[in-house]
């Protein structure tokens, strides 16, 4: 063999090498835009763990305007966050979501309120406005009125909701007695803006019985018939839960980590720092692996409604596994 042919065989078993061990590319969705509510998965990139699962992972923003159920509907992505509300709420209008992992355990979600609106408990909420959060994040409000049986349209005795943009205007400038909040970030928003703990009454949705699962991994049903897909799913989760675990153990790296990817410049190192440690608690005792009984929470709670369930029908098993998380975990 000349130098030539060997040059061009060597070549070649170095391209076959390459084309054989080229990674698996993933897309994921995220809910809202980069902050420490995905640090585990930023963690993930960051650290390598998805180069060493020969994963290929292109991390998309979310913002005000984008539904992660329509993005992965219209082939946007392979994977995407959602809240458990939402994702079964598509699913009962025929986009079959499935849930293959959820890391996290309890819910952040909140209603923050000013003591000096007259609101000290639920039964206070009557007759005021009400700062609410739409594109899916409304449900777990909604099936929270039914519990209560307050009614939501603005009739005597009920509650006006404001459509709340993602921001805490409403409560600052009198707009609305109480505002949807997350323990991570939109509350500290209040308080950083001038307002002191002791001026407000905090409700967390876990504490009035209501609260449903946010933030899992979703994909399409019909794609978790096909092996290949199975497999890469398999081996994302395990790398997202190794970036979770690190991120809950090093919160302040982890958030500086999230720092470097946010493209609008618009987080603060403080923020994120306060945000990635509150987040810490939510994600803590939670392995990925969906527990059934926070699935039938969520499910009873948006099936609640009386005569305007958020949901009509149990899903059942359909609308979860754990065939993604026993691979990865076990």
């Amino acid at each position: 063999m000349n130098k030539i042919t060997t040059t061009l065989a060597l070549a070649t078993a170095g391209l076959w090498g390459t084309l054989a061990q080229a990674a698996d590319d993933v897309t994921l969705q995220l809910k809202w835009v980069t902050q420490a509510q995905f640090a585990g998965y930023y963690v993930a990139q960051d650290k390598g763990f998805y180069g060493d699962e020969d994963l290929n992972v292109t991390i998309k923003p979310g913002g005000p305007d984008i539904a992660p159920a329509q993005v992965i509907a219209g082939g946007g992505a392979d994977v995407v966050l959602d809240w458990m509300p939402s994702a079964l709420a598509s699913r009962e209008k025929g986009l079959a979501l499935v849930n293959i992992a959820q890391p996290f355990k309890s819910s952040g979600m909140m209603l923050t309120c000013r003591k000096d609106a007259g609101v000290e408990s639920p039964e206070d909420f009557k007759d005021k406005t009400l700062g609410v959060w739409f594109f899916g994040n409304e449900y777990p409000f909604l099936s929270w009125m039914s519990k209560l049986g307050i009614a939501t349209d603005g009739s005597e005795g009920g509650v006006t909701v404001l459509k709340q943009g993602f921001n805490v205007d409403p409560i600052l400038q009198g707009q609305a007695a109480c505002v949807s909040t997350m323990t991570y970030n939109e509350y500290w928003q209040i308080i950083d803006a001038g307002l002191s703990p002791d001026d407000l009454v905090v409700f967390k949705y876990e504490d009035q019985g209501v609260a449903t699962l946010e933030d899992g991994m979703y994909v399409m049903e019909e794609n978790l018939n096909d092996p290949a897909f199975v497999d890469k799913m398999t081996r994302f989760v395990r790398a997202s839960m190794k970036g979770w675990k690190w991120a809950e153990e090093n919160p302040d790296e982890a958030a500086m980590i999230v720092l470097d990817n946010d493209a609008s410049g618009a987080q603060t190192e403080a923020h994120q720092k306060r945000m990635m440690s509150e987040v810490a608690k939510l994600t803590a005792g939670s392995n990925g692996a969906l527990d059934p009984a926070d699935f039938q929470r969520t499910v009873d709670s948006l099936m609640s409604g009386g005569s305007d369930p958020v949901i009509t029908a149990d899903p059942g098993a359909a609308a979860w596994t754990h065939a993604i998380t026993d691979a990865a975990l076990n």
